[in-house]
């Protein structure tokens, strides 16, 4: 497959990701199955991190152990909200109590690396709702968080119902926007106050526990996904290639082909800014220009220059990052840096 797109595939992977989606609601079986034929086709390191989503409440004992055995060491769990009405209204079937017995039962088969997901800005979702699902997050004691606000936009029901002004799911219950930027900046408070260290816009970890398979979407590192609207980016002769399978079943079970895509020089670097500023550790200018053998800090200096004045950039000799406020308008930030004239 990656020679046929014109790629070189490395056999050794220390990451494998199970999801989107609920892989868990295959049979515990086959999803052993499917460690064991990736363990035969890929060399996966002894330390590798192994992670599989999983919708809380359908973790029954026999998954949890055939998680275990397959090698799974670090599961993520949407949970979205702790509070049952919210979690109901978005269409989630679990409860609080749910998700407190899948922790427990993970670390009972020795998972203990544990991710929950929240959204901020869930309809009927309060200051005190979502202080009680921060609250209930770091009382569980799971090494990694991760906080999204809530996005509007059309591939989702709700965000469909959203723009247009209509009341299904509930979305005439939805924060403002004020509202949700409040929530995203206490979630930021409380879980750095608990000892989950902020290291990526919306991704939060006690020392050791960041996710090292994000890690390599923000700092580009080639991938290869498998499945129903499975997307890879690996290494070419000469630039990064792109390449995607079907995104709906029907079309890849009659054709499984994949749309190929490459990437310029002048898009591999566009990418290194606006993925490598997600990170709170910012992006290294030399570091850039090296691999692109490019001045990277010539190539956008105007928008560089734009950003710091206008508060949402910061530099510190050659590293940029983003400031408080450019966090919280990060796609605005990132906008700039497509197609930004050169200086």
């Amino acid at each position: 497959m990656a020679s046929q797109m014109g790629c070189a595939l490395e056999r050794q992977a220390d990451s494998v990701y199970l999801g989107g989606g609920t892989p868990t609601m295959l049979a515990p079986e086959q999803l052993e199955h499917i460690l064991a034929v990736l363990r035969e086709e890929f060399e996966i390191t002894a330390d590798a991190e192994v992670t599989a989503e999983c919708a809380p409440g359908s973790l029954t004992p026999g998954m949890v152990d055939s998680l275990a055995r397959a090698g799974v060491n670090r599961v993520s769990l949407g949970v979205q909200s702790f509070i049952d009405s919210e979690a109901a209204a978005v269409g989630r079937l679990h409860t609080r109590s749910a998700v407190v017995g899948d922790i427990a039962q993970l670390r009972g088969a020795g998972i203990a690396n544990i991710n929950v997901d929240l959204i901020a800005g869930l309809p009927h979702q309060t200051a005190a709702s979502w202080c009680v699902s921060l609250g209930e997050t770091i009382a569980a004691g799971v090494p990694h968080v991760s906080v999204y606000m809530l996005e509007v936009d059309e591939d989702s029901r709700l965000g469909r119902e959203l723009i247009a002004g209509g009341t299904r799911y509930h979305a005439h219950f939805v924060p403002d926007e004020d509202a949700i930027a409040d929530y995203y900046e206490q979630a930021c408070e409380r879980l750095c106050a608990a000892g989950l260290a902020q290291y990526e816009i919306s991704n939060f970890a006690r020392p050791g526990s960041e996710s090292r398979h994000n890690l390599k979407y923000w700092t580009r590192q080639p991938y290869i996904g498998f499945g129903v609207d499975a997307h890879s980016m690996l290494e070419g002769p000469e630039s990064a290639v792109r390449f995607s399978t079907p995104d709906s079943l029907q079309e890849f079970m009659a054709n499984p082909g994949m749309s190929r895509t490459p990437v310029s020089a002048r898009e591999a670097l566009e990418e290194a800014f606006f993925l490598g500023l997600r990170l709170t550790r910012g992006l290294n200018l030399k570091a850039v220009s090296a691999r692109f053998r490019v001045t990277a800090d010539q190539e956008f200096a105007e928008t560089l220059s734009d950003l710091q004045s206008e508060g949402l950039l910061q530099r510190d000799g050659d590293t940029i990052r983003l400031t408080h406020s450019g966090r919280l308008l990060s796609n605005e930030v990132f906008q700039r840096f497509m197609k930004a004239p050169n200086g």
